[in-house]
């Protein structure tokens, strides 16, 4: 990303959250500032930024935008505590943004504090701690998911799970990146991903711009691509993923998973430890976002369907446990998928 930040916090405690602006891509780079919290939850909304662990960064520098002008350490905290409320509200289904407040809020309450200041000070090396630790779990994540994968094979991913959506290389991006500094020569194929084209604006942007051969197919030509024998793996990112191993990500990974089955080829996920939510027993307890019928109707502003048609535009589904080959977290590889195997390693020091 010619070091360009997906989000990046700039000046001290008094400073802002600048964001590129997802939306815009691949045609514009550009920025939005953000300089309260009601930006930082209109960007989460409208995807200006996104991406489970984006949005978990983001969220948390959001609450340090909430403190700044509180003038005691009690009115700080109802400030801190009002706005990780509100930020929740911005999207449903990713774990990382809850994860993270929660972090801030134990921060704001977890100390005496001498006065406003100190709080402030903290909560801003709690948010840059938080945005660290999740440029160390991408590499790690590469690092392991990058000995799945061979020289010669053609990687299949769905939706964008990399640099643009973390603080650090991705996900299922990191994976690749990783095999490709390792020496080893990979293709990738990326779905499009509908209804926002999260596949063709921004993975096919961040391989290109790594100058990693990748070609663009339309989510429903994955399975024929498999049918050919050119797909050996696939790799996707996760937004939720419960305690047997069930994990949602963006709309149509659910059909890719079952397409991979039906065709033995390895579907993998990767996700850091943020994005597991052990209270979830199963997929079938993961809130599903409801998206605006727009998007479908009304794709960049030009309706393609006729006014009054009913729609149904969920943002993600779940893949079950049984359809996943292995889940690489900063950890290692959890295989096979079971309960057991998720609670040893995200429960391990």
């Amino acid at each position: 990303m010619d070091g360009r930040q997906t989000l990046e916090w700039i000046g001290g405690a008094d400073g802002y959250l600048r964001l590129i602006d997802q939306t815009r891509l691949p045609s514009e780079m550009t920025f939005i500032d953000c300089r309260d919290v009601e930006t930082v939850w209109r960007a989460v909304r409208s995807l200006v930024v996104r991406g489970a662990p984006a949005i978990g960064v983001s969220a948390a520098y959001g609450i340090v935008l909430a403190a700044r002008d509180a003038s005691s350490v009690d009115t700080l905290k109802q400030a801190i505590n009002s706005a990780a409320d509100y930020l929740a509200t911005s999207r449903p289904t990713a774990v990382n943004l809850f994860w993270a407040l929660d972090r801030m809020r134990r921060c704001c309450n977890a100390d005496v504090y001498e006065n406003a200041d100190a709080v402030r000070a903290c909560l801003l090396a709690e948010a840059a701690a938080i945005h660290d630790e999740d440029r160390v779990m991408c590499r790690a994540i590469g690092e392991h998911g990058a000995a799945l994968l061979r020289g010669g094979d053609n990687v299949l991913t769905h939706c964008n799970a990399g640099a643009l959506a973390t603080g650090g290389d991705g996900t299922a991006l990191a994976v690749i990146f990783a095999a490709v500094a390792e020496g080893k020569r990979l293709h990738v194929w990326v779905d499009e991903t509908r209804p926002l084209w999260q596949g063709a604006r921004l993975t096919a942007w961040e391989l290109t711009q790594r100058g990693i051969p990748a070609t663009l197919i339309t989510d429903s030509m994955a399975a024929h691509v498999m049918s050919l024998g050119k797909v050996n793996a696939v790799v996707v990112g996760a937004d939720r993923i419960a305690a047997n191993g069930d994990a949602a990500n963006k709309i149509g990974t659910y059909s890719v998973a079952l397409a991979a089955a039906a065709h033995d080829i390895p579907f993998y996920v990767a996700a850091p430890t943020s994005t597991f939510d052990l209270s979830l027993a199963s997929g079938a307890a993961i809130p599903i976002e409801q998206r605006p019928a727009e998007e479908i109707t009304a794709p960049h502003g030009i309706r393609i369907a006729p006014d009054g048609v009913a729609v149904y535009n969920p943002a993600f589904d779940v893949t079950p446990a049984r359809l996943i080959r292995g889940i690489v977290c900063e950890r290692g590889v959890i295989s096979p998928v079971t309960r057991d195997a998720v609670l040893a390693i995200t429960q391990s020091d």
